[in-house]
Formats: C-alpha cells, structure tokens, sequence
C-alpha cells in the first residue's frame, strides 16, 4: 500500500505542471477572445455595425436577426444593407466566455445596447443578452461563426 502511495503521488507531482500550464493557456486564449470583442465592439462603435460584422466574421459566419439565418459574408453584408436605421449605437461586453479543450473554438455570452433612430427619426432603444461563437482561422486570427 506505501508503494502505491509513493507511486501516485510521483504522479501526482510528474502531471500538476501539465495541469497548470493547461489552465494557463486557456486563461491566455480567453483574453485574447476578450481583446477580439473589446476591438469588434470598438470598431463598430468607430466605424460602423456593417463594416464591423464583416470584418469579424469568417468567410462561412452565420447571424440571425429577426428569426431569419444569414449565411456568409454576402448574406451578411446585405442583411446590414436593408437596415434603415440611422446613428447606430451598438455596445456589449462578454460577461463569460469558455474555451474548447482543442484551443480552436470559444463562445461568449453577455449583455448588449442597441440605439438608433428608425426613418421617422424616432429613437429606437433596445437590450438584451448576445451569444457569440468564435473559430480560430488557419493563420491564427479569431472570427466569428455565429452571431
């Protein structure tokens, strides 16, 4: 029974490093999914929802909006076209994101503002919760695939 003791806990001792470094790296690529939404919000705020969206999306991204699937950046791009709000006002902040154990793919929840004024001119407000899949690209980039 000592043997088996001193075994496992040479084992124990051999793979904590492993575990640790595991757990470091994914704390890594969670802030860099972090730092990707904090510049996709940013750059929506900067420059624009359409050029945002577009910019962070995979070639193969799907969105929904309004119960209908838009798939691509064509679907997209056309999707940002037919809005007809004006002073679009977009901002969110992940309040939790989680990692696959293969360091390609994330998802990230939170809570997000929209503010814009429809044809009349009237403001528009709304809020609600987004849910944001992430795909690490071949040359290490992150973009979305579902929004």
């Amino acid at each position: 029974m000592k043997k088996l003791i001193i075994i496992l806990y040479f084992l124990f001792i051999l793979f904590l490093p492993a575990v640790s470094e595991t757990e470091g790296e994914m704390e890594k690529l969670k802030q860099e999914i972090m730092t990707v939404e904090r510049q996709f919000a940013g750059m929506a705020g900067k420059r624009g929802v359409r050029e945002a969206f577009l910019f962070y999306a995979a070639e193969d991204a799907v969105i929904m909006r309004n119960n209908k699937v838009y798939k691509g950046k064509t679907e997209i791009g056309a999707y940002f076209d037919s809005v007809k709000y004006t002073d679009i006002q977009l901002n969110w902040v992940p309040d939790f994101i989680d990692i696959s154990s293969s360091g390609d793919l994330a998802y990230t929840f939170g809570k997000y503002t929209f503010s814009a004024r429809d044809e009349a001119g009237k403001r528009v407000n709304s809020d609600g919760v987004f849910h944001t899949v992430w795909k690490k690209q071949a040359d290490g980039t992150w973009k979305y695939v579902w929004d």
